[in-house]
């Protein structure tokens, strides 16, 4: 039971079973030859090698998928807008408060002021991430020759 025993080595240091230390000596990547450094291995036999496709195949490295590019600053414009809702919302509900407690109205009024201010930032990023947006379709639209530039 003992040998069973789960020791806790805490987030990024987890014990691979897929590779076994090499005795003798190693160089490290700077060259430098180490008597007590651990090397490991691939324990793949060359039938049980995983196949990676060819990333290359798929996308030239200059390619630029404008279509991703498009949907990202769409949800990033998203989350602005839905920044500025809840915001904007804050802001109210603490402007209810300070009503409702005069004791602590103004420390209410300070947080609606500090969530006004986010509501506004919130609405900035999610008109930068719009133009982003539109900008990117512009950029498809070029690239692949369906938009034509006003000559007169």
């Amino acid at each position: 039971m003992e040998e069973e025993k789960h020791h806790h080595r805490g987030l990024f240091h987890h014990k691979k079973d897929e590779e076994t230390p090499v005795e003798g000596g190693v160089y490290s990547e700077g060259g430098v030859y180490s008597e007590t450094a651990t090397a490991y291995t691939n324990t793949y036999s060359s039938e049980e090698q995983p196949n990676y496709p060819n990333v290359e195949q798929h996308h030239k490295k200059d390619e630029v998928d404008y279509k991703k590019e498009e949907k990202h600053h769409k949800h990033l414009e998203h989350l602005g807008e839905l920044g500025a809702a809840a915001a904007g919302a804050y802001a109210l509900h603490e402007k209810h408060k300070a009503g409702k407690d005069p004791e602590n109205a103004h420390k209410h009024k300070i947080q609606e002021e500090i969530a006004a201010a986010a509501a506004v930032g919130a609405g900035g990023f999610a008109f930068h991430e719009h133009h982003e947006k539109k900008e990117a379709r512009e950029e498809d639209k070029e690239a692949h020759g369906k938009k034509h530039h006003h000559l007169f």
